[in-house]
């Protein structure tokens, strides 16, 4: 049993809440919570939190082993990689990084797990998870912040966002590849992969764009920049988010349709795939307070269901985490999480 301690409205909560392992073939969403220490664990088929992972100051990252064994997740506060056993919830290991951490991600082995450094010396770290030590530490140059295993786990791709470029590094030589430069800082990314498994496109989100750019992989170039519809309501203007208007994206499994958050929108908007038609917007909620205008959910990264049929947002401005069913494009639930929630991500285990 899981005791767990919240303030709202200036009021403490106590609540118990029993972890629950999950089981062979089950789904599990993972939100950290960058103000509130602590990673909170979403079962799929309820909609309701099951485990809450805490002791973790200031967590950013979360990926996964690939027999679901471990959860990593990086510690911004320690400057470390944080191994926690996904059934008890307990860390059982701290791996010293070169710099202060951001996002992560497992090699599709598992034998590596790769850490951006957001440190002006940049670079990524590469953690060995059989030794559970720091390997390597691949220098970019920049201070990175996002990266990413390409679906055929040939390639990681990263991005800086103070240095504007993004870095593919292939990963039987762990040298890089090929480097982009852009306009603009570079926030998150997704990819479209092939039928062959390949990787045919990167989806990169910039500072100060409402909207993305594309890259073709094969070209190593970008190719076009797709801006969102106008949307006059101002949503995260007050709350200085105009460097961020688009935070988040997730291609569906099916590889059929593109998701991307909106802090202006307060949504999500949908494009076809390969065409990259707008399909649609999702509405997102808002918070409400006497007196005030609206406040937007603050929407930033997003992860979807293996079957593709939830896709979860996190609601960094609201303590929320958003279902949205992409049959009827709306949002079926809203589960309450941590302070300022951040980076999301699915386990599926076999």
């Amino acid at each position: 049993m899981l005791t767990t301690i919240k303030r709202h409205c200036g009021v403490l909560i106590l609540f118990s809440l029993a972890a629950l392992p999950a089981s062979a073939g089950e789904v599990r969403v993972y939100a950290t919570n960058s103000a509130g220490d602590s990673v909170h664990v979403i079962d799929p088929a309820t909609n309701k939190v099951v485990q809450v992972i805490e002791g973790i100051e200031t967590p950013h990252g979360v990926d996964f082993a690939p027999d679901g064994t471990r959860v990593y997740i990086s510690n911004e506060a320690d400057s470390t990689l944080d191994v926690v056993d996904r059934k008890t919830g307990k860390i059982v290991k701290k791996v010293r990084l070169s710099g202060h951490p951001n996002n992560i991600a497992v090699t599709r082995d598992g034998d590596r797990v790769i850490i951006c450094i957001a440190e002006d010396k940049g670079g990524l770290d590469i953690v060995d998870t059989r030794s559970l030590t720091l390997a390597k530490t691949v220098p970019l140059n920049g201070r990175m912040h996002n990266v990413y295993v390409t679906a055929d786990g040939k390639y990681a791709y990263a991005g800086s966002v103070r240095h504007k470029f993004l870095s593919v590094l292939d990963l039987k030589t762990e040298q890089v590849a090929w480097d982009l430069k852009f306009d603009k800082g570079v926030r998150p990314m997704t990819m479209e992969t092939a039928p062959d498994g390949s990787t045919r496109r990167i989806f990169v989100q910039l500072s100060e764009l409402s909207g993305f750019a594309v890259v073709d992989f094969a070209q190593r170039k970008e190719v076009a920049r797709i801006l969102f519809p106008d949307q006059p309501n101002g949503y995260g203007m007050a709350e200085g988010r105009a460097d961020t208007p688009s935070h988040g994206m997730s291609v569906a499994p099916d590889n059929k349709s593109l998701w991307v958050t909106s802090v202006f929108a307060n949504g999500v908007f949908v494009y076809s795939l390969p065409e990259l038609k707008l399909l649609g917007h999702v509405a997102l909620p808002e918070l409400k307070l006497p007196g005030r205008a609206p406040i937007g959910a603050l929407p930033n990264w997003a992860t979807f269901t293996p079957d593709g049929r939830l896709l979860y947002v996190t609601n960094s401005a609201i303590r929320s985490v958003s279902a949205i069913d992409t049959k009827a494009m709306k949002v079926v639930a809203n589960i309450p999480v941590g302070e300022v929630p951040k980076r999301i991500n699915t386990l599926a285990l076999r």
